[in-house]
């Protein structure tokens, strides 16, 4: 009987090199977010302006993960 934490699932995945650039984009995205977040907290924007400041954040800075971030 195998255990169950031995097996190795099999992910297909593509490895691509990331530029400086795009490194500095997915910075500068974590950074405005950040930001933007404490702005949120100390209610000095809405979560609707949140919201909307974020999609924007997310078409300037195109993080790589942005298709799948909620």
């Amino acid at each position: 009987m195998t255990n169950i934490t031995d097996a190795k699932p099999e992910i297909g995945y593509e490895k691509r090199p990331v530029s400086q650039e795009q490194l500095l984009r997915e910075l500068d995205y974590v950074r405005a977010q950040r930001l933007l977040k404490v702005m949120l907290d100390k209610g000095l924007i809405s979560l609707s302006e949140f919201d909307k400041i974020t999609v924007l954040n997310r078409q300037s800075f195109s993080p790589a993960l942005a298709p799948i971030m909620p």
